[in-house]
């Protein structure tokens, strides 16, 4: 029986981001032309887990399109195929699938938009197994999915990381000092990379090319020699010396990806300050670059996006994620979605550019 989809879910997962009430509105107005109603699903999948939810109507999403974090709330502790528990007094692993599966039906859903990262992709495609019909949408400042050109909130980190970068080189060069910023990016180095070029840094350190001390050492009295008596340095979360590890700040097991990143900011300052004798400082900018309203780009981006969806919900095209392709909103299937991150290419023009201006990469 060709029966008509008429009640939509949407819910935002993972790591809250500028852009995403932006998509949520751009569900919800289109909504009543395809005669659905949306259920808002509150904190991401642990409300699908715990049956939190609220309808969503058109006077609820006016006025959001600028505002950052999600109106639904968010939660990167709910994958319900890895579920926290207490039990006799320790943190236990379960899977919840089957209350998702239960609160699904239990709703009305006939089909649910999940907003999110990789993580959040992942978790759609178990479910689309289970049975559930998903539309995914991409979202996340790491800008870590190969399957679209970009996802959105991206863009609203790196202007935040330029914004610094533009204040601490004032700084910077009135005391002549060499400052060290730290910003996200656990495996990918998009964001140091796009807010270190757009921001003015001098090196730019990330996970996919490993770092040696000598040539950041080598670079800043480099600079020195050319008149240059300040540096600032870029450096992603996840950036690593040549033989060396991650800093990780702690492990967290109620997260799928229990690994929390944080310190090689003050590393890297550290030896630094050790080995060149130049007095350094370092800055953390952390989740600064998740907040705030999103930029022009995100909210454009956003609103295709979440418009995007629903069509594809309307039109029964499930287990599928919108994507950004050249200037087309197109979609993909999930499992192309989540074959495999989006790293930065030691060739990416952005490298090769950088490099051109004189940016150093830590490489010897």
């Amino acid at each position: 029986m060709n029966t008509k989809i008429r009640r939509i879910g949407v819910l935002t997962g993972g790591g809250d981001c500028p852009g995403l009430n932006a998509v949520i509105r751009g569900v919800t107005k289109p909504a009543q032309d395809y005669g659905m109603s949306v259920f808002g699903i509150l904190d991401g999948f642990e409300g699908f887990v715990e049956g939190k939810a609220k309808e969503l109507r058109d006077e609820d999403v006016s006025g959001i399109l600028s505002r950052g974090g999600t109106i639904l709330g968010s939660s990167n502790k709910g994958d319900p195929f890895h579920w926290p528990e207490i039990k006799n007094n320790e943190i236990q692993i379960v899977d919840r699938s089957d209350n998702v599966l239960r609160n699904y039906k239990a709703w009305g859903l006939d089909a649910v938009i999940a907003i999110g990262g990789d993580g959040t992709m992942h978790i759609c495609k178990r479910l689309a197994e289970m049975g559930i019909n998903v539309v995914g949408v991409p979202k996340t400042i790491d800008n870590d999915l190969e399957a679209t050109d970009v996802t959105f909130g991206h863009d609203s980190a790196v202007y935040v990381v330029s914004m610094a970068l533009d204040r601490l080189h004032t700084t910077a060069s009135s005391h002549h000092r060499v400052i060290v910023i730290e910003v996200m990016g656990r495996y990918a180095g998009w964001i140091a990379l796009n807010g270190g070029l757009s921001g003015g840094a001098d090196i730019i350190l990330i996970p996919e090319i490993p770092f040696s001390y000598d040539a950041v050492y080598d670079k800043i009295h480099k600079r020195e020699l050319n008149g240059k008596r300040f540096s600032l340095v870029c450096v992603a979360e996840g950036a690593r010396p040549v033989g060396g590890d991650i800093i990780a700040k702690k492990l967290d097991i109620k997260r799928t990806d229990p690994v929390q990143l944080g310190g090689i900011g003050k590393v890297v300052a550290d030896n630094i300050e050790k080995n060149t004798g130049r007095e350094t400082r370092v800055t953390v900018l952390g989740h600064l670059q998740r907040g705030g309203s999103p930029t022009p780009f995100d909210r454009i981006l956003s609103t295709k996006f979440g418009a995007f969806a629903i069509q594809l919900a309307a039109e029964k095209k499930f287990n599928r994620m919108v994507a950004l392709k050249g200037t087309e909103i197109k979609n993909v299937k999930i499992e192309q979605a989540i074959e495999r991150q989006k790293l930065v290419k030691p060739d990416n023009q952005s490298v090769t550019a950088a490099k051109a201006i004189g940016i150093s990469f830590g490489e010897l």
